[in-house]
């Protein structure tokens, strides 16, 4: 039986993405990317409250004494959340105003791995960077459109695609640091299926949860590239999953309106919103980040 999908926030976004969930305060926040809105929603039913930002950011991170940590387009931000005040940590592609912040994923290190990517997505002009304690390391480039970024339960392995070609990578890490220690290998090759391949978390077993850009579903796969199972999402651009819930046992999915025509956009009602897929998950928290 189909698992029920629900909407969790009516409030639509040109382009949903990085959904975060804060255990400390059972609340999800997220992003309006170019819209420059942060988004937080407290479970069980709270309102949607709506955030402005002065820049493009695209993910958040918890410090271990609950500081919020964003990525942007200037690069690593730390925000007051009470006054909305950014302060820069790290710059990454700061001077170039053709890039932003995409995806991005915490390790088990206390990592930010941040993604980048031009604004009108120019082919082969993204990357991927490592944040740490200080320190910004360039890891991948020529990208174009860097997504599904996360790691393994044991922290030795992370995942990356690039949408813009629909392929999904696998890449060995050094679990303490979260650094490559290897290539990046093809673990997944999608160039002749519907939609793309988006925003990705890895369960506690493993799995790849993964948003299907453009096709409107959740896809699952097994740690050795299997298809598990794919549920249905109503909205067709959905672009990142996370785990919510006390134990993490459920997920949110975000969605975006971005590029659709006017008659589109009537086709696809609930595109932009963001929902909940009620079905038992062995999800795990985000760690925190290292500043």
């Amino acid at each position: 039986m189909a698992p029920e999908v629900s909407i969790l926030s009516n409030v639509a976004c040109e382009l949903g993405e990085g959904p975060r969930y804060e255990p400390a305060a059972d609340t999800l926040w997220w992003f309006d990317i170019v819209s420059r809105r942060l988004l937080e929603h407290r479970f069980p039913g709270g309102p949607t409250r709506i955030h402005a930002l002065p820049v493009m950011a695209s993910a958040i991170a918890f410090t271990r004494d609950g500081g919020q940590i964003l990525a942007t387009e200037r690069g690593v931000e730390r925000r007051d959340a009470v006054t909305g005040r950014l302060e820069t940590l790290a710059r990454i592609e700061a001077d170039d105003a053709a890039t932003r912040s995409n995806d991005a994923r915490v390790h088990a290190s206390g990592a930010f791995w941040i993604s980048t990517m031009d604004k009108k997505a120019r082919a082969r002009a993204g990357a991927i960077y490592h944040y740490r304690a200080g320190t910004v390391t360039r890891l991948f480039d020529e990208i174009s459109i860097p997504n599904s970024i996360c790691f393994s339960p044991a922290g030795d392995i992370a995942y990356f695609a690039d949408t813009g070609r629909n392929l999904l990578y696998r890449v060995t890490i050094d679990p303490a640091s979260g650094l490559p220690t290897g290539e990046p290998a093809l673990f997944l090759d999608q160039r002749r299926q519907p939609g793309g391949i988006d925003g990705s978390v890895c369960d506690a077993d493993g799995v790849i949860w993964n948003a299907r850009w453009g096709a409107g579903r959740l896809d699952a796969y097994a740690p050795d590239a299997r298809h598990l199972r794919s549920i249905a999402v109503p909205a067709r651009q959905t672009s990142c999953p996370a785990f919510v819930g006390r134990t993490a046992e459920r997920l949110a999915v975000t969605s975006a309106l971005q590029n659709m025509s006017p008659a589109e956009r009537a086709a696809d009602p609930d595109g932009g919103k963001t929902f909940l897929v009620n079905l038992p998950v062995r999800g795990r928290f985000e760690p925190h980040v290292v500043l």
